[in-house]
């Protein structure tokens, strides 16, 4: 295979992408429980992650201007293997009180804010490598693998790590091999993606450096042929037609989802006198990391062949109440305690109806983005869909540990209630053709 071949990077370049991020926002979670952290702390922390990808428009703009995006790629991919190697040898000594939370935060934070980086030099390189008919040809693979990425993190690490810890009988060492591991893996496709990525940017980038320099950095509106400044393009954000109602859409219309997610891995794994169902880490990350995430790739596929045949303005409804409503299923498991099998139905219910449910969002964030500046109004969009998820997540221990795992779920149910009222202003501003035979979108 030739290197300077899309085959040779872009379905690497997103596997990549995806390790670091479901290390960071999911697998944490799992370490931090078996590590002897409460629900309140754990869901705090494992939320405050998400901030880089919420202010990573703030500092998108110094990945164009300071140096290419090749550069800053290899870069963060370093910082990353990095970070997860010597977090390896940090969570060996993090035991009873957790001496060195701070310092496993703070790694954390460096590998988030790496991975964020990293997300928006890949973006961009994809685009400025690949001619638009290959960008085209190649988004199914990069949307795959990054997803293929999502199993083998919240699944595959996960599982590992739980063997290990049967195996070993010792949790901080199992852990500890297990972000080793996943160092090592960073740290080869580091390696692999300083041969594979190809050079494509130096007559680009010195042409992008000679336009910036002619427009004045004040101008919210830019002359013909040259830059807009970050300012005005953030204002011509906020002059958009229904943008308060669309910030108020993306906040909420995943809370059901937002307040559940980070007590999810906790509910599954802690004992039944905690209100738990008593799942081994090997069995949590087959039920959830990997069952789950198959369930919600195929929901996702069956939402974009849905929008595909009826527009968006007609499935938003049924995507909306998919989302919402199947979360239920986890009140009756704290409830009725089934066995494993039934948990596996479960929670495969739940994660194809959220990511059936997730394409509206998705679509609607393109919708509403349409017209001038639509790829930095769109990272400002995605910046408030990780809002959406940190907040909620914040409180959920919390509330969790006031009113235990059911009365948990009881609020998760009613907060069903936030979904639909959010979703029933947008049908009559949704033109009724939009979504139809509209390309799959990534991530």
């Amino acid at each position: 295979m030739k290197t300077d071949s899309a085959w040779a990077w872009v379905p690497t370049l997103y596997f990549a992408e995806g390790i670091p991020y479901f290390l960071v926002n999911v697998v944490s979670v799992t370490m931090f429980k078996r590590l002897g952290m409460g629900n309140a702390e754990l869901a705090l922390y494992t939320s405050l992650l998400y901030l880089p990808w919420v202010i990573k428009p703030l500092w998108s703009p110094i990945v164009d201007i300071v140096r290419n995006k090749r550069w800053w790629i290899l870069a963060m991919q370093s910082v990353m293997w990095v970070a997860f190697a010597v977090l390896a040898l940090t969570v060996l000594s993090f035991g009873s009180g957790h001496p060195l939370l701070v310092a496993v935060l703070l790694l954390f934070y460096l590998a988030a804010f790496a991975s964020a980086t990293h997300d928006i030099a890949a973006d961009g390189f994809y685009m400025l490598a690949l001619d638009p008919h290959r960008q085209s040809l190649f988004v199914g693979i990069r949307s795959t693998f990054y997803r293929i990425a999502s199993v083998f993190g919240q699944g595959g690490i996960v599982v590992a790590a739980g063997i290990l810890e049967e195996r070993l009988g010792d949790i901080p060492l199992a852990w500890s091999l297990t972000l080793g591991g996943s160092a090592a893996l960073l740290a080869v496709l580091n390696l692999w993606h300083l041969k594979a990525l190809p050079r494509c940017e130096s007559s680009r980038t010195a042409n992008r450096e000679a336009n910036r320099t002619e427009t004045p950095l004040t101008s919210p509106v830019p002359e013909k042929g040259r830059r807009p400044s970050f300012a005005g393009v953030f204002a011509a954000f906020f002059r958009k037609k229904d943008v308060w109602l669309t910030i108020i859409f993306l906040l909420l219309y995943r809370l059901p989802e937002a307040m559940s997610v980070k007590m999810l891995t906790p509910f599954l794994l802690d004992s039944p006198e905690k209100g738990g169902l008593a799942l081994s880490t090997a069995q949590s990350g087959l039920v959830y990391g990997t069952a789950g995430i198959i369930a919600l790739t195929v929901g996702g596929i069956a939402g974009g062949l849905a929008s595909a045949r009826w527009g968006l303005r007609k499935t938003l409804w049924p995507m909306a109440l998919s989302l919402a409503l199947p979360c239920a299923v986890y009140l009756f498991l704290s409830i009725a305690r089934p066995p494993l099998w039934a948990v596996y139905i479960g929670v495969v219910l739940d994660q194809f109806g959220y990511g059936f449910g997730f394409t509206a969002y998705m679509l609607y964030m393109m919708y509403f983005c349409a017209g001038p500046f639509q790829t930095a109004h769109y990272a400002i969009c995605t910046a408030f869909m990780a809002l959406s998820m940190m907040l909620p997540g914040m409180v959920a221990g919390i509330l969790q540990e006031a009113v235990g795992y059911t009365g948990f779920f009881v609020v998760v149910v009613a907060s069903c209630l936030v979904t639909v009222a959010v979703t029933a202003f947008l049908p009559s501003r949704i033109e009724e053709s939009y979504g139809k035979k509209l390309p799959s979108t990534e991530k």
